[in-house]
């Protein structure tokens, strides 16, 4: 019976031990943020530093001592840093990627929120992208935006030409010339130069 009360004690102070040594680096790191975002707040007040500075300094500060606080107690637990590194820079490289892969689709996405809340043109307008050096690059009027193209049907002088799908984004990288679709009557002669 005394050897079980010896094992049990010997499993349950390793337990408690692992328990406080896991409360002491929680509690230092709360104080240690604290009084490092206490000082930075001061140091605003003292000089004339912009917030802009001293909030994403704060933010940064108590990001960095709470994952360095996570690493040593998952540490406590068994879990190398050397893994969590390894697990979390592959993490990033395969987010950077992708990112990089889809950057066209996203920007295409924003730009057709841009385009339906600002609202540069509506569905019927005859819209003209310009290049540098007053060049039009296509001009049509405009029969469809969905979420990565805008539809745009070439106004010819027989009457309707080719439908163009131009990508969101080009509306934010070219000059753009327009007509609303209710001031068109004047222009019908010139459409095609």
């Amino acid at each position: 019976m005394s050897e079980q009360l010896v094992y049990l004690s010997r499993e349950w102070s390793d337990q408690w031990l692992l328990g406080l040594q896991i409360l002491l680096i929680v509690v230092v790191a709360y104080v240690l943020q604290r009084l490092l975002v206490r000082g930075i707040t001061r140091l605003g007040s003292r000089y004339p530093l912009p917030p802009e500075l001293l909030l994403p300094l704060r933010g940064g500060v108590r990001w960095f001592i709470i994952g360095g606080a996570l690493i040593m107690v998952l540490e406590r637990f068994g879990v190398s840093a050397t893994v969590l590194w390894t697990a979390f820079s592959g993490f990033v490289a395969v987010a950077a990627v992708a990112f990089f892969a889809i950057w066209s689709v996203l920007s295409n996405l924003l730009c057709a929120v841009l385009i339906l809340t600002v609202g540069p043109f509506r569905i019927g307008d005859l819209v003209e992208l310009i290049e540098s050096a007053d060049k039009p690059v296509v001009k049509g009027r405009v029969v469809d935006i969905n979420l990565l193209y805008t539809t745009l049907e070439e106004v010819v002088e027989e009457g309707t030409g080719p439908v163009v799908q131009v990508p969101n984004s080009l509306f934010f990288q070219k000059v753009v010339r327009r007509w609303r679709g209710t001031d068109l009557t004047p222009f019908n002669h010139n459409i095609h130069e």
